[in-house]
């Protein structure tokens, strides 16, 4: 058995230099950030500490191998300081004990990359985790939550369970996040979001919900006068659904459409789509739109776009106060994996998902089941 520590500025760094020397078939047994150099704690460097095992005479591991490999790996020199925590007995709760390890790492790192580290049933979940584009890391926490699971339960499960057990995993993962519409607590409701993402539709899918279903007076504002098109086709929409519309070119136009409508129950407030990468646009349209006022705002995200540039978006934003956010496009991606990742950086969830053009439908409330539900169909 070849057990050694590896420091590095990274986890790619170090995974490199541990294939580079001990194969794929390596197991991380620990890692921990460490502070390196410096002058009496000053300028310190943040470095990733890994400590990796192997053994030549082994072609492959499993994690549910004999746990006298976990034994022979602590009694390495490099693992006495952490001899005290792991207690290796004969009993079951040494063994469970070994598990949470092992699932406290699974939930930042992958361990190898070996397909056959999981049990079968488990690989089945894995493999239909990465075709959904669930990242790494999510997989990684679930995939070891999962693992004790299996422990737990001596692997006598059937896939059903486990996925039962998955989903129970996602909704306690996204506690504490609110899904579901409009709240209609506020009298402006507002959507932002980059260009080509379909908020002008959206918007109109909303407004002909409160209009048809909940029997109110609605107006439309508009701030969109880069796009002529934009203006022609929300000019259509208030047609179809008799609401008057306001274009706003300034915050003093804006405030005049906020008193004309005054009697008016809601106002939905469309805007422009722009390259909201840059933020003078996001300061742009601070100048327009009074955010000071009762506002419920939603992001509008598509579902077809890189989860990176989601969440460079989201950050531009973020100067302006954002309740829930609305992913379309469902129907142009087989995958849902970006929805779950957004919703766990932003901590904000989801209101709407839209999945065509028709107006009204093509719309649906979403809700913490309903989400969770697509990410893992």
């Amino acid at each position: 058995m070849k057990v050694k520590k590896y420091v590095a500025p990274s986890m790619q760094e170090a995974m490199k230099k541990i294939r580079a020397e001990m194969g794929n078939d390596a197991v991380i047994l620990n890692s921990k950030m460490v502070q390196t150099g410096g002058f009496l704690g000053l300028f310190s460097k943040k470095m990733i500490e890994v400590i990796a095992a192997n053994d030549p005479d082994v072609p492959s591991k499993k994690i549910d191998q004999k746990k006298e490999t976990y034994q022979s790996m602590i009694e390495t020199s490099e693992l006495k300081e952490n001899k005290q925590k792991l207690h290796i007995s004969s009993n079951n709760d040494s063994l469970l004990h070994e598990i949470k390890e092992m699932k406290a790492l699974l939930q930042h790192f992958s361990v190898t990359e070996n397909k056959d580290i999981y049990p079968n049933l488990l690989q089945e979940m894995q493999n239909k985790m990465m075709k959904q584009d669930i990242p790494e890391l999510v997989r990684a926490t679930i995939m070891g939550s999962l693992l004790e699971y299996w422990y737990q339960e001596k692997g006598q499960l059937t896939f059903e369970q486990i996925k039962q057990q998955q989903e129970e995993i996602l909704y306690e993962m996204l506690a504490g996040i609110e899904f579901g519409g409009i709240s209609y607590q506020k009298k402006f409701i507002n959507v932002i979001g980059p260009t080509g993402v379909g908020k002008t539709t959206t918007l109109a899918k909303l407004a002909a919900e409160c209009v048809i279903q909940k029997k109110k007076k609605v107006a439309f504002i508009t701030t969109d006068t880069y796009r002529i098109a934009a203006i022609d086709q929300l000019k259509t929409y208030a047609k179809i659904l008799d609401v008057p519309l306001e274009v706003c070119y300034s915050i003093e136009d804006f405030k005049n459409a906020q008193r004309r409508f005054s009697a008016y129950d809601y106002i939905f407030i469309d805007t422009a789509g722009r390259n909201f990468l840059d933020s003078r646009y996001v300061k742009d349209l601070m100048n327009i739109i009074d955010f000071e006022h009762e506002m419920e705002t939603f992001l509008v995200l598509s579902a077809t776009a890189k989860s990176v540039d989601m969440i460079a978006v989201y950050e531009q934003f973020s100067i302006i106060p954002i309740d829930k956010l609305i992913f379309t496009k469902l129907d142009e991606t087989s995958t849902r994996g970006t929805l779950l990742d957004i919703m766990l950086q932003t901590k904000k969830g989801i209101a709407y998902t839209t999945h065509g053009q028709n107006v009204p439908d093509d719309i649906e409330t979403a809700s913490r089941e309903k989400i969770v539900n697509q990410i893992l169909r």
